[in-house]
């Protein structure tokens, strides 16, 4: 079993990983416009865990899935979830002066110029996601996960989670309502990515096989956004790099503000055990994926 240590070292190997494609990606610092891309540059290379990655690549590794092929995907998945992070942070949103320990885009940068780093990072995903080596070899591969990453960041995934999360803003809400909203504002990116890696050939999944992976997605994602919420009460701002209990402050419905931190965790420990079940059938080749899950719920940041 990996320890802590030991995860915080993959992800470290991870976090390089994907910050050469990135880097590979994006457009060189200082090119016009300039102040776009210093903009999508300061936002990507903060200093952020790259969970999402580690999940994606702890999944190639429990397929037998090369590195190499997961790299695109990865990234991808990482410049959706930064342009998301920019405009959650944006004035009309969130209204953050903070994000992973420096300044917001739109503080760095200015309103206008965040909102269209945000948008270039999201199109950028797309366009060298079909540009891949893998999608290259296969076309059908670039139009399956065109769509899975579009429903996962659309209105029926990330962005309508956010349109709930602000109408749901000082307000009492059902513990379904604050379950959905997460499973879509955070959830569904984490799904998509796990799942686009499994629409690689050399994963070879049975239909169980893929259902037992889709449920293991759900439930990981929920629990990264309940670990989130507890966080947000118990964490310190120096380790979370944004203002600890800003969520409450503003009055957005957490896992915390619906049932009360302690029941939180109960609900995060037995989501945690639900998820590492479907995931029994891997056995050995599943054992990293298993610890990255534990990492998740048990990190302190």
């Amino acid at each position: 079993m990996m320890n802590k240590a030991e995860i915080e070292k993959f992800l470290e190997k991870i976090n390089l990983r994907v910050d050469k494609t990135l880097n590979n990606w994006l457009p060189p610092k200082n090119t016009e416009p300039g102040i776009l891309h210093n903009a999508m540059r300061y936002s990507v290379f903060g200093d952020g865990k790259r969970i999402r990655p580690g999940l994606i690549y702890s999944v190639g590794s429990a397929f037998n899935i090369p590195y190499e092929k997961l790299d695109s995907v990865a990234a991808a998945i990482e410049l959706i979830h930064v342009y998301s992070l920019i405009h959650d942070d944006l004035p009309a949103m969130d209204n953050d002066d903070l994000r992973r320990g420096k300044p917001t885009c739109h503080k760095a940068f200015g309103e206008a110029n965040a909102i269209l780093a945000g948008d270039a990072l999201q199109a950028l995903a797309f366009n060298k996601l079909c540009a891949s080596a893998e999608a290259k070899k296969n076309g059908g591969l670039c139009t399956q996960w065109v769509k899975m990453l579009g429903d996962a960041a659309g209105s029926q995934g990330m962005a309508g989670g956010q349109v709930l999360d602000l109408a749901a803003v000082g307000k009492n809400i059902s513990k379904n309502d604050v379950e959905k909203i997460h499973r879509l504002k955070t959830g569904s990116l984490i799904h998509a990515g796990i799942m686009m890696a499994t629409l690689l050939d050399d994963a070879n999944l049975s239909r169980k096989e893929n259902d037992e992976i889709s449920q293991f997605a759900l439930d990981i994602g929920l629990a990264f956004q309940i670990k989130d919420d507890i966080l947000d009460v118990e964490g310190s701002s120096a380790d979370l790099g944004k203002l600890k209990g800003s969520d409450a402050a503003r009055g957005h419905p957490t896992y915390v503000t619906v049932f009360g931190i302690e029941v939180a965790k109960d609900i995060l420990e037995k989501l945690l055990e639900k998820a590492l079940q479907h995931i029994d059938f891997l056995e050995e080749s599943g054992e990293q994926l298993r610890n990255l899950s534990k990492y998740i719920v048990r990190r302190a940041y």
